[in-house]
């Protein structure tokens, strides 16, 4: 059997827990990098990591790595690469990458080279001086490092937070494999009582039904590697059935609420994309008026805040009103990511615990707030010039 080292980038702050995730696959030899997570494995490992990872970007097959100081050791290096083991007479292999410290730092050149060396490797192997590229995607990415080349097959596509049960959004998305790395750190399988009460296009009470029921993620979409010529279609079969068998089959509290109408009716209708309509309640409601559902659970939300939604202030003001509303719900678990760097004493209670992530672009602390109310000193304000 083949084994290839692979490669799932993921967003900043995730690192450890694709590492985890991968480890409970089975996954061979996991590595966990800055911005990356690898490990070795062939094409079953391939199917299942796409189909099961929920928190990862992309599952990335690497070709090869090597010192690429000059545009013609790139060109070399390329060259030497057996792509005709992937890549069909037929194959479209477009070329993308990025460079970050290293004598070639121009992307649109250190394109055009890596495409030239594969053409070239390719036409020669096949007998062609022309190479059609009429036939199916087979990605190539690059990524030069402080002058050491690493070249790549994307298996993936569209990115793995694209789940396919999304197609509009609200006016602030959270990006699926975030909002399902808030639901892990939570530590939510089912077993609570599981409230968003900002809960917009339904991203995050979807992500947290998907966890309970054991659902895979990838399970209604397609991906670029289940139509490429070199991986049998009973892989992908598999991969799925195994899938399929693992799922649970139990009843689950999940409530999403939103004061707005019009996002709830995208968050339905996402749900019954998602497959989990039945196991999540909808419901239009204020966040700093709704009474408490239960008297013991999970929050876990994507509050406004300042950047993208609401005036800075506003989004204060909220969080003040919030933390107050919420300041004697001792049988709640609390976790509110936010780009506010004030948020804890706006919100009247210092977290206890604090973990930074990033909401695209945009860095943000998720604040946890696991153990019961105390009568604690109050967060002091740390003026910033507002």
């Amino acid at each position: 059997m083949e084994h290839f080292t692979l490669s799932v980038p993921c967003l900043f702050g995730l690192e450890g827990l694709v590492g985890d995730e991968l480890r409970r696959m089975s996954m061979e030899n996991v590595r966990v990098e800055n911005g990356r997570v690898l490990f070795d494995g062939g094409f079953a490992q391939i199917a299942k990591a796409n189909l099961c990872l929920r928190m990862g970007e992309r599952v990335l097959l690497r070709l090869g790595r090597f010192p690429a100081a000059s545009f013609e050791a790139l060109f070399q290096g390329v060259r030497a690469l057996p792509l005709e083991r992937f890549i069909p007479k037929t194959g479209a292999f477009p070329v993308k990458g990025h460079c970050l410290n290293s004598k070639l730092h121009s992307v649109p050149d250190c394109q055009a080279i890596v495409k030239k060396a594969a053409s070239q490797r390719l036409g020669e192997h096949y007998g062609l001086s022309w190479l059609p590229e009429s036939g199916e995607t087979y990605q190539l990415q690059f990524s030069i490092m402080k002058d050491v080349a690493e070249i790549f097959l994307d298996t993936t596509g569209a990115g793995l937070h694209k789940r396919g049960y999304r197609a509009v959004g609200n006016d602030a998305p959270l990006r699926e494999t975030l909002a399902a790395a808030m639901v892990n750190l939570a530590r939510y399988r089912g077993r609570d009582y599981f409230w968003d009460p900002f809960c917009g296009s339904g991203t995050i009470v979807i992500e947290a039904a998907l966890i309970a029921r054991n659902r895979a993620p990838g399970m209604n979409r397609s991906f670029a590697s289940e139509k490429w010529r070199c991986m049998d279609a009973a892989v992908w079969q598999d991969a799925r059935q195994e899938a399929l068998a693992l799922e649970y089959h139990g009843q689950y509290e999940i409530l999403g609420s939103d004061i707005d109408a019009a996002s709830l009716d995208i968050a339905d209708s996402n749900a019954k994309k998602a497959g989990v309509r039945n196991l999540i309640r909808f419901e239009q409601a204020d966040a700093t008026r709704r009474g408490l559902p239960a008297q013991q659970g999970v929050i876990v939300c994507n509050p406004p805040y300042g950047e993208r939604m609401l005036e800075q202030r506003s989004a204060q003001r909220l969080y003040r009103t919030l933390g107050a509303h919420l300041r004697d719900a001792d049988g709640w678990q609390k976790f509110v990511i936010t780009s506010e760097p004030e948020f804890e004493y706006y919100f009247g209670r210092r977290a206890d615990k604090k973990r930074k992530l990033y909401n695209g672009m945009i860095q943000c602390n998720l604040y946890q707030y696991i153990r019961r109310t105390t009568h604690e000193a109050p967060v002091h304000h740390q003026s910033r010039g507002r």
